[in-house]
């Protein structure tokens, strides 16, 4: 039995420290170069750019006696076994990696994304078949995994009734980027090419298309509360029409959920829509509170991820529909 495996190639590519190496692609991964040797040049001859690929690499800096890690390093969290996570320290360091190309240059294949220090060896290439479903380009630096997750949710949302027609906007953390609807997108039929990528430090647009007009909003929650995954600005009408009934979102209900959500949400003035006087507020009070209401405007919700944003905002809308009920009695 022949059990030698052969290095294909090596990776050309900015990392060059296991410290700043990205534990996932979807983590700020940069574009990287893949040098294959030339006796291999025939095997990569037919593919095209625009493809998308598996690589596998030889994670050569790897501990390969580790047989249990703390999941992404954190020693807070309890160990598991090496093979129940994405750790490269395992008995056989092969790493995959979900990469698009972008140009073939005879032997030198460039693709969008991939974490790997600089002179990884590559052992493997295969071209993305029926174990991956089929491609959507979501734009420029954005995962299709990702662009997906955030359609879903605001699909979930729209049927719920928190956003209507072009109304509300979300986003989600990548790396030291979010990736935010694009400005006039319909959350319900959220589609490829209606999400766009921007530096949270610069305020910097790096995607396709022009951001929503809420981007302000996002950005200084995220520069704000760092652990912030995932950001969801909706219209929740019940709580609306509270808030206009009543001059307060905030629910006076005996409901033992209704004290405990409530200690949760902070009121601020209104304020011009997308302006940078609103996302100074929002981002502030969001340090304290999970949730924001925009006096004559909406509900800004931030956590792990959009289902829990948009979960909390749901809760806090079906306490205001209690309440109005009550009110027709």
């Amino acid at each position: 039995m022949n059990m030698t495996l052969r290095i294909l190639g090596t990776v050309r590519s900015p990392l060059t420290r296991l410290k700043d190496c990205p534990k996932q692609y979807s983590e700020n991964a940069p574009q990287a170069v893949i040098v294959m040797d030339p006796a291999y040049a025939a095997a990569v001859r037919t593919l095209e750019p625009g493809q998308d690929i598996l690589v596998f690499s030889w994670l050569h800096k790897a501990q390969r006696e580790l047989l249990e890690c703390h999941p992404r390093g954190d020693r807070h969290l309890p160990t598991r076994g090496i093979f129940n996570t994405r750790s490269p320290d395992r008995p056989n360091p092969i790493g995959l990696h979900h990469c698009r190309l972008l140009r073939v240059e005879g032997s030198e294949l460039t693709v969008d994304r991939l974490e790997v220090l600089d002179g990884t060896p590559i052992v493997d290439i295969k071209p993305v078949a029926s174990e991956t479903p089929e491609i959507e380009n979501w734009g420029t630096g954005i995962p299709t995994a990702v662009g997906r997750e955030i359609g879903e949710a605001c699909t979930a949302a729209w049927m719920s009734g928190l956003f209507s027609g072009f109304n509300g906007n979300v986003s989600v953390r990548l790396g030291d980027s979010m990736i935010i609807t694009r400005s006039g997108a319909a959350k319900g039929r959220l589609t490829p090419g209606r999400l766009t990528l921007m530096d949270i430090a610069s305020g910097r647009t790096t995607g396709p298309g022009k951001a929503s007009s809420e981007a302000p909003v996002h950005l200084e929650i995220y520069r704000n509360v760092p652990g912030t995954m995932a950001v969801a600005h909706t219209h929740p009408p019940h709580l609306l029409a509270h808030f206009m009934r009543l001059g307060t979102a905030l629910v006076d209900l005996p409901l033992f959920e209704a004290a405990m959500y409530q200690q949760g949400l902070a009121e601020i003035p209104a304020m011009e829509p997308g302006s940078h006087e609103l996302g100074i507020a929002v981002g502030k009070a969001a340090a304290e509170y999970r949730s924001i209401f925009m006096a004559n405007h909406g509900l800004v919700v931030h956590g792990q991820s959009l289902t829990d944003c948009l979960a909390l905002s749901e809760e806090l809308d079906s306490l205001a529909k209690i309440r109005l009920l009550l009110d027709r009695n």
